[in-house]
């Protein structure tokens, strides 16, 4: 069953606080190692299929742009699913978006990470 409500962050698993948290500074190497090694993450309907193919996409993603990102919901849809909303400002094409970070977890490590815009 699907909680909706708003959660801060503090109360995101460690590991979803300590993923994004690296994925913001931009330290793929940190954020990476919050991934399991057969970890699965989409982005813009683009897979990236184990720990180094993560960890390549992590490095590359934004890195033309200058942008701000900020959480903005967040909710827990069962032990194992995640969900965080974030808004990103900067200089990529539109200069706004909302996304949703869609995390599975498996024994402490982010298993899936789906990276979708946020439903209006």
């Amino acid at each position: 069953m699907t909680q909706h409500t708003d959660l801060p962050s503090d109360l995101l698993p460690t590991t979803v606080r300590e993923f994004l948290a690296a994925h913001v500074a931009r330290d793929a190497d940190t954020a990476s190692s919050f991934l399991a090694e057969d970890a699965v993450v989409v982005d813009q309907d683009e897979t990236f299929r184990g720990r180094e193919e993560a960890h390549a996409f992590l490095r590359d993603a934004g890195s033309e742009f200058e942008y701000t990102t900020e959480q903005i919901g967040a909710r827990r849809v069962d032990d194992a699913h995640w969900v965080v909303t974030v808004r990103l400002e900067g200089t990529f094409p539109g200069g706004v978006a909302e996304l949703d970070y869609r995390f599975t977890l498996r024994d402490g490590l982010v298993a899936e990470l789906v990276i979708a815009n946020h439903p209006a």
